[in-house]
């Protein structure tokens, strides 16, 4: 309900819209006779005419009215429709709604609602009457945080690679091309990992074999065994070999790169893609040593990581 102030502002709007139209219809009448005691139809032809520029021009005056009162927040009151007011406002709001877009996903309200909202839109929108647009000051943004040192850069020290010994595999027993292996890289804990390596490496090669383990990708479950690292191969369409470490080497210990240092990530995020990204730059070379960008997988003080025989390799 609207306030008995804005009700009365807008009888009063009413009131003298309905006198200006009995003044000009007593005019026009007065005119009219005027004509015929003068027997001047051109002239009454041209005051008709004079007269509906009249009525125009106040309706366009009371319309403007009402649309700054609008904007500047003041609500309008739909009155019954035999005033002259109602279709005047009607039609300025549905004008605002037509030309304000509608927002998204928003569950549908009552129409006056709907019209209320429209009209506090466009008085946001636009400037007050006699008063100067003001300019949006833009928000102030907080200080971007920094970000963690692993996130700055995207190569190989990203990567939590660690020598592991397999202690204990035995095949999936639901997959029949996965090992599941219990892998000790160096923690209180020991690791399991599944591996699709049954088609490439006789179960009795797997059993107490030290090779070269991924440790922080995020731990995923293959075929309901939950898997927590990775065994880094060399791999053709054709043959797949796991890479060995050089002779002398201690479970736990680092695969490092001369010329990327860095501590690895806790954990690879799969959303930002971080091995798909690396994995075409690891490779082995033509003498067969595992390799990131030309520099080679270092196991510091023990020498370099290599595969038995595949050249010019995808590691994986």
């Amino acid at each position: 309900m609207a306030s008995e102030t804005v009700l009365q502002r807008l009888k009063q709007k009413a009131e003298l819209a309905e006198k200006i139209t009995v003044e000009l219809n007593s005019k026009i009448e007065q005119l009219k006779t005027a004509a015929v005691q003068a027997n001047s139809k051109g002239d009454e032809d041209q005051l008709k005419k004079e007269n509906a520029v009249l009525k125009a021009e106040i309706e366009e005056i009371k319309r403007q009215i009402t649309l700054a009162e609008i904007n500047n927040g003041v609500k309008q009151v739909f009155l019954p429709n035999h005033t002259p007011t109602a279709p005047l406002v009607n039609g300025i709001v549905n004008e605002i709604k037509e030309s304000s877009p509608a927002p998204a996903n928003k569950p549908e309200v009552n129409k006056n609602k709907k019209q209320d909202n429209t009209a506090k839109q466009a008085s946001n929108d636009q400037p007050k009457e006699g008063k100067p647009a003001k300019e949006s000051k833009p928000k102030k943004e907080g200080k971007p945080k920094a970000a963690p040192a692993a996130d700055e850069k995207m190569d190989i020290s990203r990567l939590d690679l660690r020598i592991g010994k397999i202690i204990n595999v035995k095949k999936h027993p639901d997959a029949d091309s996965l090992y599941v292996e219990d892998v000790d890289v160096g923690e209180e804990k020991i690791r399991t990992v599944v591996s699709g390596l049954v088609k490439h490496i006789p179960l009795d090669q797997m059993q107490n074999r030290v090779a070269v383990f991924m440790c922080n990708l995020k731990p995923v479950k293959m075929r309901g065994i939950l898997s927590e690292g990775m065994i880094m191969c060399a791999s053709t369409p054709e043959k797949v070999e796991i890479l060995v470490p050089p002779t002398g080497v201690v479970v736990g210990e680092k695969v490092t790169f001369k010329d990327f240092q860095g501590v690895p990530d806790t954990q690879l995020n799969p959303k930002k893609k971080i091995w798909e990204t690396l994995k075409p730059d690891v490779r082995t070379n033509n003498q067969c040593v595992a390799m990131f960008r030309g520099c080679p997988f270092t196991v510091e003080g023990k020498g370099e990581v290599k595969a038995p025989t595949l050249a010019d390799a995808q590691i994986s």
